[in-house]
């Protein structure tokens, strides 16, 4: 399998052949094609994706995912990588992932007036356009829309039946968006559109869906539509939840430390939890995650199970392994994450933890290492 993460960055008009020229110069580091498990055919599908322009302005970057000669994931990221890496491995790069996911946010876009909505269901990074998963037109079917002015008398169930129809369309959106948030669901929905038709949907949605939801001025179905506008708000909302999201996860974990509890620092801490299968989610400093990441520099011993790692060869031996393998400290750690379905966030935060690395913990016991002296004693007396 082979992960590429690169500076995507090319010139306005996407005419240039500048991301395929540092894709080549990178292709170029890699083992020879078709020896040690780097095969040809993926570094070609990765090279047709990357061929196709994504009209993006200013700086950005891409992870690029191959098996089997095809791409299996292709995600854009709101900031270029610091430089420039491929890695083969029986695994998608993690750390490569996890920068990805943190850049991406699943979300549900409605335009919406008396008559119905247009639906857009998007995959996007924060303040780039995202990849459109859907997109279609509900029309509630009932097309008496308007009051028209014919006197204060006489007239009220010409006024009745407006009303209803405003009603019964607003419940035929609810109900799609209800239907779109069940099966594919985004984290966020933003609603835009005439005021009187935003609140009627608001009505007919359930709680939960409805705890999604933020509203948007600027928008609508209508001409007109100030685009600029409307994007730097979408943009702003995708960042808010980014920040919300990382936040929740950071909090945890800083409670858990606080306390002894389900959380620890420091990479010989984690790789001691990642053996015992321990981990809900690998909390790593910007410079860890990377590229450059400054585990990329120190090596790890594996053996053929993936929660089979430690820092020395012995300590391998001593679990039974009779021939481990010397690898990259990022690869490992990454390895033995994926396996046993763990969470990757990345936080500033954790620049300030022992090796820019912590986790918290889906269960701790008395040899759970601690942050106090005491905390991994097997004197129960003591602690």
């Amino acid at each position: 399998m082979l992960t590429v993460i690169l500076d995507a960055t090319s010139n306005p008009d996407n005419r240039d052949n500048t991301v395929l020229s540092r894709w080549a110069d990178l292709r170029r580091t890699l083992t020879p094609e078709g020896v040690d498990g780097v095969p040809a055919a993926d570094c070609d599908a990765v090279t047709e994706a990357l061929g196709v322009p994504v009209y993006v302005h200013g700086p950005y970057g891409r992870v690029v995912v191959a098996a089997g000669g095809e791409v299996v994931l292709d995600r854009l990221l709101p900031e270029a990588p610091g430089a420039d890496r491929a890695v083969v491995s029986d695994r998608p790069h993690a750390f490569a992932l996890a920068r990805a996911a943190d850049a991406t946010v699943r979300y549900l876009m409605l335009s919406v007036d008396r008559a119905g909505a247009d639906v857009a269901l998007y995959d996007a990074p924060a303040g780039l356009t995202g990849q459109l998963e859907e997109e279609h037109t509900i029309e509630g079917g009932h097309d008496v829309l308007s009051k028209p002015n014919l006197g204060p008398l006489g007239h009220k169930r010409i006024d009745n039946r407006a009303e209803d129809s405003w009603e019964r369309n607003a419940e035929a959106v609810a109900g799609e968006v209800e239907r779109i948030c069940r099966e594919r669901r985004p984290e966020l929905v933003l609603i835009t559109g005439d005021l009187r038709a935003v609140h009627l949907v608001l009505d007919e949605l359930s709680r939960p869906v409805r705890e999604l939801v933020v509203e948007i001025s600027g928008g609508g179905r209508a001409g007109g539509v100030n685009t600029r506008a409307l994007h730097e708000q979408v943009a702003a909302q995708l960042n808010e939840l980014r920040e919300r999201r990382r936040a929740t996860t950071v909090d945890r974990y800083q409670q858990e430390a606080g306390r002894d509890g389900a959380a620890v620092s420091g990479a010989e801490a984690v790789l001691d939890v990642l053996r015992k299968g321990q981990v809900a989610d690998l909390l790593i400093s910007p410079d860890v995650a990377g590229p450059p990441s400054r585990l990329a520099r120190k090596m790890l011993w594996i053996g053929p199970g993936a929660l089979e790692v430690a820092a020395t060869a012995e300590e391998l031996h001593g679990l039974g392994v009779s021939n481990p393998d010397e690898v990259r400290a990022d690869l490992a750690i990454g390895r033995a994450v994926l396996e046993q379905d763990a969470g990757i966030t990345v936080a500033e935060e954790m620049d300030a933890v022992a090796d820019g690395v912590g986790a918290l913990l889906r269960w701790h016991d008395p040899a759970t290492p601690g942050e106090h002296a005491l905390a991994g004693s097997a004197d129960t007396r003591r602690v």
